[in-house]
């Protein structure tokens, strides 16, 4: 490895400046024990420079931990937007939408990972036409990657006299928020509107317009946020939204292109693939791309999802592991 290439390189990530100062500080003393020694090798100055060998060895190893952690969190950042709409069914896919989300702040709470609606917007019956929730932790996108999809639910509706059973969807869309982004956006095409932000508060809560959303004009893309007191956090937190959404939109259209001619993921990006049904009667869930099923739909409402991630999981390990041996 070439230490002094690559030293501006770490000098320039603050997670290895400090480690790139000393190695900076290492090779200086190297010339310098080079120099005064005018190419006269003895015990003392060969001890010296293995020494400084020794510690600059030690303090690559460190630089080259640092920035394989980093590669982990760009693949698997531990920061999303779980975004929750309703679908096909009136007021039953609004309900079903808010049980998923319900479903997931339930997870998260059992993995200790922070959340906060980042926007809702709500029924009047209470469900959700679509929810937006930031979430924080460990893991937290490599556990719920592969959720992004159509969720099916089959029941019959509290109001349905008749007992005949309704089917009705809510989709789910799962977006990492990296510290690198992939693509820039060119704020011209970005069209901003703001808003008075809702929910109980006290009494300065409706009368300032802080709630922000965002609209990729090409694309048609928006974002919203209104967890933040003001207009600049909510146009940030609806920028990196934004952003999030633009390269799943770029990656679901380069995988499409791909899908042809190389083995199919479990999926991680294609919103309108139906991945999964809740089945009330039955009380079964069945995951259609790995075509298997659990019941106590109960439990699984509370956040009981893990046998579900679990199987997703090692399902993509093994197409992985299938591409990887052709």
């Amino acid at each position: 490895m070439n230490e002094a290439a690559d030293l501006s390189r770490y000098k320039e990530n603050p997670k290895t400046a400090y480690f790139a100062a000393e190695l900076e500080r290492l090779l200086a003393e190297e010339q310098e024990v080079r120099e005064l020694s005018a190419g006269d090798l003895g015990d003392l100055v060969q001890e010296d420079l293995a020494r400084i060998q020794e510690q600059k060895t030690a303090l690559l190893v460190e630089i080259e931990k640092i920035l394989e952690r980093e590669k982990v969190e760009e693949e698997f950042p531990n920061e999303i937007v779980l975004e929750v709409r309703a679908g096909v069914g009136g007021q039953e896919a609004a309900l079903f939408a808010e049980e998923l989300s319900q479903m997931y702040r339930a997870y998260a709470a059992q993995q200790g990972w922070q959340v906060r609606v980042l926007s809702e917007s709500k029924t009047d019956l209470g469900g959700y036409k679509e929810v937006l929730l930031e979430m924080r932790g460990l893991g937290v996108y490599e556990r719920l990657r592969f959720e992004t999809g159509v969720h099916r639910i089959q029941r019959i509706p509290a109001t349905e006299k008749s007992g005949r059973v309704h089917t009705s969807t809510a989709s789910v869309a799962i977006l990492p928020i990296r510290k690198k982004h992939k693509i820039e956006i060119n704020m011209a095409d970005v069209e901003m509107e703001f808003s008075r932000s809702g929910g109980a508060g006290g009494q300065n809560v409706n009368k300032v317009e802080t709630a922000v959303r965002l609209v990729h004009k090409p694309t048609g893309l928006e974002a919203r946020s209104q967890s933040e007191r003001n207009q600049l956090g909510n146009r940030e937190k609806a920028l990196a939204v934004l952003l999030a959404k633009l390269e799943a939109y770029e990656e679901e259209k380069a995988r499409a292109k791909l899908s042809h001619d190389r083995k199919e993921q479990i999926g991680t990006g294609d919103r309108s693939e139906k991945i999964r049904t809740y089945n009330v009667l039955q009380d079964r869930v069945t995951d259609h791309r790995i075509k298997e099923s659990w019941h106590n739909l109960p439990a699984i409402f509370a956040g009981s999802i893990n046998p579900l991630l679990d199987a997703l999981g090692a399902a993509q390990a093994g197409v992985e592991g299938e591409g990887e041996s052709e």
